[in-house]
């Protein structure tokens, strides 16, 4: 009797780097100012840890954090911020997420993750603007370094 194992290949994918982190980094400054908006940019790898950060000096502190915890939102949940901002509500499916972990998430808009050739590499956060101009500010960054 003849047995035979299959190989499996898993493709590799590129995972996100410095210079990736440097060049979102820089496009969300530009986008930011841009807009009139001073605040923070947090870029995160695929296991969660900070591979970018910059905060305009003149930005609130907490933007800091805010950043921070929008980009591992973004990346715990596959899922852009500003899309998971319903579900959390008191009727919300996931009422309860917010306080069920232990790093606590923020479900506010301007955290969008990364992906390269369909798989999560990592996120972004911005924090310091509007919900609505902290989801723009991340998306251009985004857009202009080609990661989505």
């Amino acid at each position: 009797m003849s047995t035979s194992t299959a190989t499996v290949i898993t493709p590799t994918v590129r995972p996100l780097t410095t210079r990736d982190a440097d060049a979102l980094t820089q496009a969300a400054v530009r986008a930011a100012e841009g807009l009139g908006v001073r605040g923070s940019v947090s870029v995160l790898d695929a296991g969660g840890h900070l591979l970018g950060f910059r905060r305009d000096d003149t930005a609130v502190l907490i933007s800091g954090e805010t950043s921070t915890r929008k980009a591992y939102t973004a990346l715990q949940l596959d899922a852009p911020t500003a899309d998971l901002v319903d579900l959390v509500r008191p009727d919300g499916l996931f009422h309860t997420l917010p306080t069920a972990l232990d790093r606590p998430l923020l479900f506010i808009a301007g955290g969008v993750p990364l992906h390269r050739d369909g798989r999560v590499i990592g996120a972004l956060g911005f924090g310091g603007g509007t919900p609505e101009q902290d989801h723009r500010i991340a998306t251009a960054a985004i857009a202009e370094a080609d990661l989505s």
